[in-house]
């Protein structure tokens, strides 16, 4: 079976994306690193397949994503957002979007909205 969970060939472009990554994917992090959430690890920039998420908890199979105003502008991206997501959840991942207007205004909604879905998965696994 092929490497699909931070594969080599993305690591420079990964590595980018941390480094000039914007600013509500800073704020959010500022929230989810070091096991700040209901203590579960999650990774920035994540690779899986051929795609790079924002945020990634392995534990309990859940992606967040921080949409920007573009991802509502031109349709070729919403669908392409549509196929990859759809491609990864069938690797049995879990989505969550906000967009940057969230993070901004209601961050503790998002850690709430983010804790409540944790909360919804971990319990699945038990």
């Amino acid at each position: 079976m092929a490497y699909i969970y931070n594969p080599s060939k993305s690591l420079v472009n990964r590595r980018k994306l941390r480094k000039d990554e914007p600013l509500t994917e800073k704020v959010l992090w500022s929230k989810l690193r070091n096991r700040g959430l209901l203590g579960f690890k999650f990774r920035r920039q994540y690779g899986i397949k051929n795609y790079i998420v924002d945020f990634c908890c392995s534990e309990v199979q859940l992606i967040i994503e921080i949409d920007g105003d573009s991802h509502y502008v031109d349709e070729q991206t919403v669908s392409k957002d549509r196929a990859r997501q759809k491609d990864i959840e069938a690797l049995g991942f879990i989505f969550l979007r906000f967009t940057n207007k969230d993070i901004v205004e209601n961050l503790e909604g998002v850690s709430e909205v983010i804790s409540k879905k944790l909360k919804e998965l971990i319990h699945n696994l038990t």
